[in-house]
């Protein structure tokens, strides 16, 4: 089962001293490649701060466009990584990994691919 874990923080490598930033992207590169050999791999990005952003909504037909997203909040999404899992245990044992979780938190959401997964995942009758 595919899961999206969302990694939010507060600190952004961007507010990271260069020494810190360096072993914080360290981290990373080493839980990527751990969670690839170990066959949890799945897609991963990092995302430019929220300041870059922008959000978008459609209502009556009309587009609306504001700066940045629409709440403002300390821990902001900083990037994501698409892991595959057997359940939802091995996924947080995964997650608990990722190094961002030690700044912030990691939202863990199954993927609903198919109305299967609904189905197991009482979503659906």
């Amino acid at each position: 089962m595919k899961y999206l874990c969302l990694i939010c923080a507060e600190t952004v490598m961007e507010q990271m001293t260069d020494e810190a930033a360096a072993k914080h992207f360290d981290e990373y590169t080493e839980f990527t490649q751990a969670i690839r050999n170990s066959g949890h791999y799945l897609s991963c990005n990092r995302l430019l701060p929220a300041n870059a952003a922008i959000t978008l909504r459609v209502r009556g037909g009309k587009v609306s466009i504001t700066d940045g997203p629409f709440a403002e909040t300390k821990e902001q999404l900083g990037g994501y990584y698409l892991i595959e899992a057997d359940d939802l245990n091995e996924a947080i044992q995964v997650a608990a990994r990722i190094p961002g979780a030690k700044l912030g938190c990691v939202e863990i959401r199954p993927v609903a691919e198919d109305p299967k997964t609904l189905e197991a995942l009482g979503l659906v009758n």
